[in-house]
Protein backbone atom coordinates (compact mmCIF):
# COMPACT_ATOMS: atom_id res chain seq x y z
CA UNK A 1 0.00 0.00 0.00
CA UNK A 2 0.99 3.17 -0.86
CA UNK A 3 1.83 5.87 1.77
CA UNK A 4 -0.44 7.98 0.61
CA UNK A 5 -2.84 5.40 0.95
CA UNK A 6 -1.74 4.59 4.62
CA UNK A 7 -2.30 8.20 5.55
CA UNK A 8 -5.42 8.73 3.61
CA UNK A 9 -6.99 5.32 6.07
CA UNK A 10 -5.59 6.62 9.39
CA UNK A 11 -7.05 10.15 8.19
CA UNK A 12 -10.70 8.52 8.04
CA UNK A 13 -10.29 6.94 10.83
CA UNK A 14 -10.67 10.04 12.89
CA UNK A 15 -14.44 10.06 11.81
CA UNK A 16 -14.34 13.33 10.04
CA UNK A 17 -12.52 13.98 6.61
CA UNK A 18 -11.49 17.74 5.72
CA UNK A 19 -11.48 18.46 2.10
CA UNK A 20 -9.68 21.37 0.68
CA UNK A 21 -11.82 23.86 -0.87
CA UNK A 22 -11.48 22.60 -4.28
CA UNK A 23 -10.65 18.45 -3.53
CA UNK A 24 -7.14 17.29 -2.36
CA UNK A 25 -4.82 19.23 -3.62
CA UNK A 26 -5.22 18.36 -7.26
CA UNK A 27 -4.15 14.85 -6.66
CA UNK A 28 -6.43 11.94 -7.53
CA UNK A 29 -7.17 9.28 -4.80
CA UNK A 30 -7.38 5.37 -6.31
CA UNK A 31 -10.99 5.19 -8.01
CA UNK A 32 -13.02 2.85 -5.79
CA UNK A 33 -13.55 -0.82 -7.41
CA UNK A 34 -17.01 -1.82 -7.90
CA UNK A 35 -16.89 -4.14 -4.79
CA UNK A 36 -15.93 -1.41 -2.54
CA UNK A 37 -18.11 1.16 -4.52
CA UNK A 38 -21.33 2.68 -2.22
CA UNK A 39 -25.17 1.75 -3.52
CA UNK A 40 -26.55 4.38 -2.11
CA UNK A 41 -25.11 8.10 -1.51
CA UNK A 42 -27.11 10.55 0.41
CA UNK A 43 -26.40 13.96 1.15
CA UNK A 44 -26.91 16.16 3.50
CA UNK A 45 -26.16 19.85 1.67
CA UNK A 46 -25.96 22.43 4.53
CA UNK A 47 -24.11 25.55 4.38
CA UNK A 48 -25.99 27.80 1.44
CA UNK A 49 -26.70 30.54 4.49
CA UNK A 50 -23.08 30.97 5.75
CA UNK A 51 -21.59 30.82 2.12
CA UNK A 52 -23.68 33.53 1.33
CA UNK A 53 -23.28 35.70 4.77
CA UNK A 54 -19.66 35.36 4.34
CA UNK A 55 -19.69 37.12 0.96
CA UNK A 56 -22.55 39.91 2.22
CA UNK A 57 -25.34 38.32 0.20
CA UNK A 58 -28.82 37.47 1.35
CA UNK A 59 -29.49 33.93 2.30
CA UNK A 60 -31.58 33.23 -0.82
CA UNK A 61 -28.41 33.86 -2.86
CA UNK A 62 -27.01 31.02 -0.71
CA UNK A 63 -29.85 28.99 -1.96
CA UNK A 64 -29.53 29.15 -5.29
CA UNK A 65 -26.13 29.13 -5.54
CA UNK A 66 -26.57 25.43 -3.83
CA UNK A 67 -28.85 24.67 -6.70
CA UNK A 68 -26.14 25.46 -9.27
CA UNK A 69 -23.87 22.68 -7.40
CA UNK A 70 -25.98 20.28 -7.80
CA UNK A 71 -25.37 19.44 -11.28
CA UNK A 72 -21.60 19.22 -10.82
CA UNK A 73 -22.65 16.38 -8.15
CA UNK A 74 -25.54 14.92 -10.17
CA UNK A 75 -22.74 14.55 -13.09
CA UNK A 76 -20.31 13.22 -11.00
CA UNK A 77 -22.34 10.40 -9.46
CA UNK A 78 -23.65 9.57 -12.65
CA UNK A 79 -20.13 8.99 -13.64
CA UNK A 80 -18.81 7.32 -10.51
CA UNK A 81 -22.13 4.52 -11.35
CA UNK A 82 -23.94 5.56 -8.13
CA UNK A 83 -27.16 3.62 -8.17
CA UNK A 84 -28.64 5.76 -5.32
CA UNK A 85 -28.56 9.32 -4.83
CA UNK A 86 -30.69 10.94 -1.79
CA UNK A 87 -30.18 14.81 -1.11
CA UNK A 88 -31.72 16.33 1.92
CA UNK A 89 -33.07 19.64 0.41
CA UNK A 90 -35.76 20.60 2.86
CA UNK A 91 -36.58 19.06 6.41
CA UNK A 92 -39.93 19.48 8.49
CA UNK A 93 -37.88 21.30 10.61
CA UNK A 94 -37.14 23.93 8.29
CA UNK A 95 -40.60 25.58 8.56
CA UNK A 96 -39.44 27.37 11.83
CA UNK A 97 -37.00 29.46 9.61
CA UNK A 98 -38.59 33.29 8.49
CA UNK A 99 -41.14 33.20 6.47
CA UNK A 100 -39.63 35.21 3.47
CA UNK A 101 -36.80 32.73 3.57
CA UNK A 102 -39.55 29.87 3.26
CA UNK A 103 -41.58 31.45 0.37
CA UNK A 104 -38.31 31.57 -1.92
CA UNK A 105 -37.33 28.15 -1.06
CA UNK A 106 -40.54 27.00 -2.34
CA UNK A 107 -40.51 29.11 -5.57
CA UNK A 108 -36.64 27.86 -5.89
CA UNK A 109 -38.13 24.45 -5.50
CA UNK A 110 -40.78 24.44 -7.76
CA UNK A 111 -37.94 25.97 -10.48
CA UNK A 112 -35.71 23.37 -9.84
CA UNK A 113 -37.66 20.32 -10.30
CA UNK A 114 -38.75 21.65 -13.81
CA UNK A 115 -35.63 22.30 -14.71
CA UNK A 116 -33.41 19.02 -14.40
CA UNK A 117 -35.84 17.28 -17.57
CA UNK A 118 -31.94 16.78 -19.38
CA UNK A 119 -30.87 14.44 -16.91
CA UNK A 120 -33.98 11.96 -17.90
CA UNK A 121 -31.97 11.85 -21.22
CA UNK A 122 -29.20 10.62 -19.61
CA UNK A 123 -31.29 7.58 -17.22
CA UNK A 124 -31.78 9.87 -13.91
CA UNK A 125 -34.69 8.76 -12.48
CA UNK A 126 -35.85 11.54 -10.08
CA UNK A 127 -38.39 10.37 -6.67
CA UNK A 128 -39.54 12.77 -4.01
CA UNK A 129 -39.45 11.32 -0.42
CA UNK A 130 -41.26 13.85 2.34
CA UNK A 131 -44.98 14.98 3.39
CA UNK A 132 -47.06 16.78 1.45
CA UNK A 133 -48.39 18.36 4.85
CA UNK A 134 -47.96 22.76 4.19
CA UNK A 135 -46.12 22.12 0.97
CA UNK A 136 -47.80 24.69 -1.82
CA UNK A 137 -49.65 22.40 -4.43
CA UNK A 138 -47.44 23.52 -7.30
CA UNK A 139 -44.45 22.27 -5.31
CA UNK A 140 -46.06 18.79 -4.79
CA UNK A 141 -47.76 18.95 -8.50
CA UNK A 142 -43.51 19.39 -9.74
CA UNK A 143 -42.48 16.86 -7.38
CA UNK A 144 -45.14 15.13 -9.21
CA UNK A 145 -44.58 15.79 -12.30
CA UNK A 146 -40.42 15.14 -12.03
CA UNK A 147 -41.36 11.86 -11.27
CA UNK A 148 -43.94 10.86 -13.84
CA UNK A 149 -41.80 12.51 -16.34
CA UNK A 150 -38.32 10.23 -15.25
CA UNK A 151 -40.13 6.84 -13.86
CA UNK A 152 -38.54 4.74 -17.12
CA UNK A 153 -35.18 6.00 -16.30
CA UNK A 154 -32.66 3.42 -14.75
CA UNK A 155 -28.73 4.49 -14.93
CA UNK A 156 -29.54 6.50 -11.06
CA UNK A 157 -31.99 7.44 -9.04
CA UNK A 158 -31.99 11.00 -7.28
CA UNK A 159 -34.25 11.23 -4.19
CA UNK A 160 -35.42 14.39 -3.56
CA UNK A 161 -35.69 14.36 0.12
CA UNK A 162 -38.70 17.55 0.07
CA UNK A 163 -40.18 18.30 3.83
CA UNK A 164 -38.81 14.91 5.14
CA UNK A 165 -38.00 13.84 8.54
CA UNK A 166 -36.44 10.74 9.86
CA UNK A 167 -39.21 10.81 12.73
CA UNK A 168 -42.09 11.45 10.54
CA UNK A 169 -41.14 8.50 8.23
CA UNK A 170 -40.73 6.16 10.92
CA UNK A 171 -44.44 7.51 12.73
CA UNK A 172 -46.12 7.22 9.04
CA UNK A 173 -44.97 3.93 8.66
CA UNK A 174 -45.88 2.50 12.14
CA UNK A 175 -49.08 4.06 11.80
CA UNK A 176 -50.09 2.64 8.25
CA UNK A 177 -48.67 -0.90 9.82
CA UNK A 178 -51.25 -0.07 12.92
CA UNK A 179 -53.94 -0.04 10.27
CA UNK A 180 -53.38 -3.02 8.24
CA UNK A 181 -53.33 -4.53 11.72
CA UNK A 182 -56.48 -3.84 12.72
CA UNK A 183 -58.02 -4.43 9.75
CA UNK A 184 -56.55 -7.85 9.61
CA UNK A 185 -54.55 -7.47 6.68
CA UNK A 186 -51.58 -7.80 8.82
CA UNK A 187 -50.82 -9.96 12.08
CA UNK A 188 -48.72 -7.96 14.71
CA UNK A 189 -46.47 -10.69 15.69
CA UNK A 190 -45.31 -10.49 12.12
CA UNK A 191 -43.41 -7.53 12.00
CA UNK A 192 -40.68 -7.39 12.37
CA UNK A 193 -37.54 -5.11 10.78
CA UNK A 194 -37.78 -6.54 7.39
CA UNK A 195 -42.18 -5.67 7.11
CA UNK A 196 -41.11 -2.55 8.36
CA UNK A 197 -38.67 -1.55 5.63
CA UNK A 198 -41.17 -2.74 3.11
CA UNK A 199 -43.91 -0.46 4.92
CA UNK A 200 -41.56 2.61 4.61
CA UNK A 201 -41.84 5.33 1.80
CA UNK A 202 -39.70 4.26 -1.42
CA UNK A 203 -39.46 0.75 0.27
CA UNK A 204 -37.08 -0.41 -2.81
CA UNK A 205 -34.44 2.03 -1.87
CA UNK A 206 -32.05 0.25 -0.04
CA UNK A 207 -30.15 1.33 2.99
CA UNK A 208 -27.71 4.04 2.95
CA UNK A 209 -23.84 3.07 2.73
CA UNK A 210 -22.48 6.70 2.71
CA UNK A 211 -23.99 9.70 4.57
CA UNK A 212 -21.91 12.97 3.66
CA UNK A 213 -22.64 16.35 5.59
CA UNK A 214 -21.04 19.68 4.27
CA UNK A 215 -20.35 22.84 5.85
CA UNK A 216 -18.27 21.04 9.06
CA UNK A 217 -21.10 20.06 11.03
CA UNK A 218 -21.23 16.48 12.65
CA UNK A 219 -24.73 15.41 12.96
CA UNK A 220 -27.38 13.77 10.66
CA UNK A 221 -30.38 16.43 12.05
CA UNK A 222 -32.94 13.67 11.77
CA UNK A 223 -32.35 12.56 7.79
CA UNK A 224 -33.26 8.74 7.11
CA UNK A 225 -33.06 7.49 10.45
CA UNK A 226 -33.84 3.84 9.45
CA UNK A 227 -31.94 3.52 6.37
CA UNK A 228 -28.99 5.34 8.18
CA UNK A 229 -28.27 2.62 10.29
CA UNK A 230 -24.71 1.85 9.31
CA UNK A 231 -24.09 4.33 6.86
CA UNK A 232 -20.41 5.96 6.57
CA UNK A 233 -20.20 9.16 7.74
CA UNK A 234 -17.85 11.51 6.35
CA UNK A 235 -18.47 14.71 7.36
CA UNK A 236 -16.56 17.55 4.87
CA UNK A 237 -15.79 21.09 6.08
CA UNK A 238 -16.86 22.39 2.37
CA UNK A 239 -19.79 24.26 2.08
CA UNK A 240 -22.77 23.21 0.30
CA UNK A 241 -22.26 25.60 -2.85
CA UNK A 242 -18.56 24.91 -3.18
CA UNK A 243 -18.98 21.39 -2.83
CA UNK A 244 -18.58 19.55 -6.51
CA UNK A 245 -18.23 16.71 -8.47
CA UNK A 246 -14.88 16.03 -8.07
CA UNK A 247 -15.39 16.06 -3.90
CA UNK A 248 -18.07 13.32 -4.53
CA UNK A 249 -15.61 11.38 -6.25
CA UNK A 250 -12.28 11.96 -3.69
CA UNK A 251 -15.51 10.52 -1.06
CA UNK A 252 -16.34 7.43 -2.79
CA UNK A 253 -12.73 6.67 -3.20
CA UNK A 254 -12.18 7.81 0.49
CA UNK A 255 -15.47 5.35 1.46
CA UNK A 256 -13.50 1.64 -0.22
CA UNK A 257 -10.91 2.13 2.45
CA UNK A 258 -13.53 2.04 4.93
CA UNK A 259 -13.88 -1.57 6.91
CA UNK A 260 -17.88 -1.90 6.96
CA UNK A 261 -18.33 -4.79 9.49
CA UNK A 262 -22.01 -4.53 10.13
CA UNK A 263 -21.58 -5.75 14.06
CA UNK A 264 -19.22 -8.60 13.28
CA UNK A 265 -15.91 -9.21 13.97
CA UNK A 266 -12.94 -9.33 11.12
CA UNK A 267 -9.68 -9.83 11.20
CA UNK A 268 -6.97 -7.35 10.64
Amino acid sequence: MSKWRISMARWLLRGAVRLPENGMGGRRPPAASDGHRPRHVAVIMDGNGRWAARRGLPRTSGHEAGLRALSSVLDGALEEGIEHLSLFCLSTENWNRPRAEIDALMRLAEDTFDSFGGYAERGVRFRWQGSEARLPSAVVDALREAEERTRRSRAMTVVFCFNHGGRDEIARTAADLARSAVTGRLDPDAIDESVFSRHLPLPELPDIDMLIRTSGEQRISNFMLWRAAYAEFFFVDTLWPDFTGDHLRDLVAAFALRKRRFGAVTGG
